[in-house]
C-alpha cells in the first residue's frame, strides 16, 4: 500500500460531537475543553453551530464560546452556519472558518434543514457568498452520501451532482459524511470513483461516523485512493439528531492510534488528546465510545495484561 506521509485530522467534537448530547453542558466547560484541544497539535477545531438555539439547545452559547476560547496561532477555530443571520453572528464572534451544510438524499435534507434541496442551494450560496466577501474559507458539509435513514442506498452520481452545485456556490473543501455510519470500503471506492475524475482530492475531507465498526476501514480504503483529510470526534461523541440510529464519529484517539501505526505522521500528540479526552469524560459523567478508552479503563481497573 502506498501511504501518505501526513494526514490531516479535523477535530469536530465540540460541535458535532456535543448536538446529540442531552446532558447541557456549560460554557465554561465547553471552553475548557476547547483549550485543551488547541494543546494537543490539532489544527483544526470545529468548535459550534449557529443553528437556531430552538434545534440545537446545546450550542445555544456559540457566540461566548468562540469570544472566550483562548486561540492559538495555526488552528482553525469553524463553525456550522445554516443561513445569513448565522453568518453575521458568526463574523461577528471571528470564525475562522464557515461551514454550510445539506444532505444527498431529499428525505434527509427535509427532516434535517426543513427544505427541498433545490431551495436549499440559494440560502447557502448566499451564506458562502458572504463569507468569502468577508475573506473567510468555506467548508461545506454534505451527509447521507452513502446511505440515508429514510430513502435507503444513495447513488454515488447524486452525491456528485450536489457536490457540484456546492462548488460552484465557492466552497473551498467539501467534508462527505456517511451519516447513519452504513458505509463499508467498497461503497466508499465506489463514491470516490465517481467524484475523483471531477475533483481533486485535497478537496475532499471523509466523514465516517462508526456505527457498524466500518470507519477505520473505510479511512484505509479512501487513504489508499489519495484521500488525506478526515473528520474525528474525541471519544467518538456525536451522532444526527435527524437520523435515528446513527452513532457517533469515528473516534479521534482511535484514529490516530491506526495512523501513527501506520507510519503516518498527524502533528497530534497522542497523550495530550487521550488528557483531553479523559476531562470530557468527567464532564459528561459516562464512559466514552472508543476502544483507546476502553483500554485506558482497563488499565486503570488493572484488567489489561
Amino acid at each position: 500500500m502506498k501511504l501518505p506521509k501526513r494526514v490531516t485530522i479535523k477535530e469536530v467534537g465540540p460541535r458535532d460531537g456535543l448536538q446529540n448530547e442531552k446532558l447541557s453542558i456549560t460554557s465554561e466547560d465547553k471552553i475548557t475543553w476547547i483549550n485543551s484541544l488547541s494543546e494537543t497539535g490539532l489544527t483544526y477545531i470545529e468548535v459550534s453551530s449557529f443553528v437556531h438555539p430552538k434545534w440545537i439547545p446545546q450550542l445555544a452559547d456559540a457566540s461566548e464560546v468562540l469570544g472566550k476560547i483562548g486561540r492559538k496561532p495555526g488552528i482553525t477555530y469553524a463553525a456550522l452556519v445554516p443561513n445569513l443571520k448565522g453568518l453575521v453572528l458568526a463574523l461577528e464572534s471571528k470564525v475562522d472558518e464557515v461551514s454550510v451544510f445539506m444532505s444527498a438524499s431529499e428525505a434527509h435534507n427535509q427532516n434535517n434543514i426543513n427544505k427541498p434541496i433545490e431551495e436549499t442551494y440559494p440560502v447557502l450560496e448566499e451564506v458562502v457568498k458572504g463569507a468569502k466577501a468577508a475573506g473567510k474559507t468555506v467548508r461545506g458539509y454534505l451527509s447521507t452520501v452513502i446511505g440515508c435513514p429514510y430513502e435507503g442506498p444513495i447513488a454515488p452520481s447524486q452525491v456528485r451532482k450536489v457536490a457540484d452545485r456546492l462548488f460552484s456556490m465557492g466552497i473551498d473543501e467539501l467534508s462527505l459524511g456517511d451519516t447513519i455510519g452504513v458505509g463499508v470500503p467498497s461503497q466508499v471506492e465506489r463514491l470516490l470513483e465517481e467524484l475523483l475524475p471531477h475533483f481533486k482530492a485535497h478537496q475532499l475531507a471523509m466523514h465516517f461516523h462508526d456505527t457498524r465498526g466500518t470507519a477505520l476501514a473505510n479511512i484505509v480504503k479512501s487513504i489508499e485512493m489519495g484521500i488525506t483529510t478526515f473528520d474525528s470526534s474525541l471519544g467518538g461523541l456525536g451522532g444526527c439528531p435527524y437520523a435515528k440510529g446513527a452513532s457517533g464519529n469515528v473516534a479521534t484517539e482511535d484514529l490516530l492510534y491506526m495512523l501513527h501505526e501506520m507510519g503516518i505522521d498527524t502533528g497530534i500528540d497522542f497523550n495530550a488528546v487521550m488528557k483531553s479526552a479523559k476531562f470530557i469524560e468527567g464532564i459528561l459523567g459516562k464512559r466514552l465510545n472508543s476502544r483507546q478508552m476502553d483500554i485506558l479503563f482497563a488499565e486503570e481497573k488493572g484488567c489489561l495484561a
